[in-house]
């Protein structure tokens, strides 16, 4: 039987990881680029009582609330990240493009990050080239290129300074949190 991809899967892990990492304040400003119902920052505004300002991005249609509705890296681009708190990319896959974008904005605040490679998923090409791997080497054996994903994203966060990673792993779910203000 195979699982079903949802929403919020380890919803837990997910919320204890948030709490334990965000700054000790009255209120936070956050910027949730999957943000979906909500359901996780609206949990930790109830077990905190922080005041949290939450602005959500999300493609889907069908969520409850008041968010974004769209491209969430198009949005990004039009914000001042240094407004926020918190940036969380909780995406499905592997989210390269939004977090090359705010690492090269040298945004300073905390930043939670879902990192799940698939079976037989692939890593972006760009992410390779840049950690010097070429095309050609891609090509030839790809699945090499395509083992230990999160070391690789390591390795890549690694270029931006970053080696301060705290993580939470169920298999090739990798749920992570970085303090850009701390690297």
């Amino acid at each position: 039987m195979s699982k079903v991809q949802t929403d919020n899967s380890y919803l837990e892990a997910k919320i204890k990881l948030r709490i334990e990492n965000i700054p000790a304040k009255e209120s936070l400003k956050i910027l949730d680029l999957y943000g979906g119902d909500g359901h996780i920052w609206n949990t930790i505004k109830e077990r905190t009582k922080i005041n949290i300002t939450l602005l959500r991005i999300d493609k889907k249609k069908d969520k409850k609330g008041i968010y974004l509705k769209g491209d969430n890296l198009k949005f990004l681009m039009g914000f001042d990240l240094d407004a926020y708190d918190v940036i969380d990319i909780d995406a499905y896959g592997i989210p390269y493009e939004q977090l090359k974008y705010i690492l090269n904005s040298n945004y300073k605040g905390i930043i939670f990050i879902t990192y799940i490679q698939s079976m037989f998923g692939g890593l972006q090409k760009k992410m390779l080239r840049e950690l010097n791997y070429t095309d050609a080497m891609i090509k030839k054996i790809p699945t090499l290129f395509n083992t230990d994903g999160l070391g690789k994203l390591k390795q890549w966060l690694a270029l931006y300074g970053i080696t301060k990673i705290k993580r939470i792993s169920f298999e090739k779910k990798h749920y992570l949190a970085i303090n850009l203000g701390e690297q």
